[in-house]
């Protein structure tokens, strides 16, 4: 009965939810990722991977050449972010340029991603436009990344977006980048794949998953998984998230 497969419904946060049966399962086995430091390893011959880091602006000076040397294979830095208060503006993150930089000069592999607070297509229109303009072509390894996530203790303006707006958004924005040769991907953990976006819309894209655990427990396919956000990495001084990615781009 605990078996989505057989049972038809995913059990998560006390809660049943329908197996969308077009949306890709999940081939790792959690038995095969091991934790050693701020590394995770996955002891399957059939997979390669790839160590990674995202970083943004509360990073601060990173000495990228310390980073690409202690073993992190690509970094996917933050481009900018829609404020969630009501006016929503957009901001460029203001240590991209010098990040997207530094990284390509130390070898590493780069995307890139946008925090979304869109409350409507043309606004996640709007976003894609701002990333593109700021990209201004650049050449990304890995993909542009849709990062949606609700906003805890605080109010925010995407508070009570439904599912068909918020995955329409993800959609607008991840066609666009697509049209401008970029290969776009979308980010979520649990509760926001379960519960917030229709995922059987959104299977043309590549998925980032977030679960800071020792094992994941995500019952559809992701390609990028982040496992935790106290990392620590020689030539960054504060935390930062961790990545390990499944046949690296």
């Amino acid at each position: 009965k605990n078996d989505p497969a057989q049972s038809g419904y995913i059990s998560y946060g006390n809660k049943y939810y329908p197996v969308l049966r077009n949306v890709a399962v999940c081939p790792y086995n959690a038995n095969l990722f091991v934790l050693d430091g701020s590394t995770m390893y996955y002891n399957d011959p059939a997979y390669t991977t790839a160590l990674g880091i995202d970083v943004s602006s509360h990073q601060g000076e990173i000495d990228w050449q310390k980073v690409a040397a202690s073993g992190v294979k690509f970094a996917i830095i933050r481009l900018g972010y829609r404020g969630y208060g009501s006016e929503g503006t957009l901001n460029l993150d203001p240590y991209f340029q010098q990040n997207l930089a530094g990284a390509k000069a130390a070898g590493l592999k780069v995307g890139v991603y946008f925090f979304s607070q869109a409350i409507s297509t043309q606004e996640a229109a709007e976003e894609a436009q701002f990333v593109l303009t700021n990209l201004a072509g650049a050449q990304l390894d890995y993909p542009l990344v849709y990062d949606w996530e609700p906003i805890s203790g605080a109010s925010a303006r995407t508070d009570g977006l439904d599912s068909v707006t918020l995955t329409d958004c993800a959609i607008t924005f991840c066609d666009t980048v697509a049209r401008a040769g970029y290969t776009p991907m979308v980010y979520y953990n649990n509760p926001v794949g379960y519960g917030r976006y229709d995922l059987s819309r959104l299977t043309a894209y590549d998925v980032w998953f977030a679960q800071y655990a020792s094992q994941p427990d995500m019952y559809y396919n992701y390609r990028i998984w982040q496992y935790t956000s106290s990392g620590k990495v020689p030539g960054i001084s504060t935390k930062v998230d961790m990545n390990i990615a499944f046949i690296p781009y």
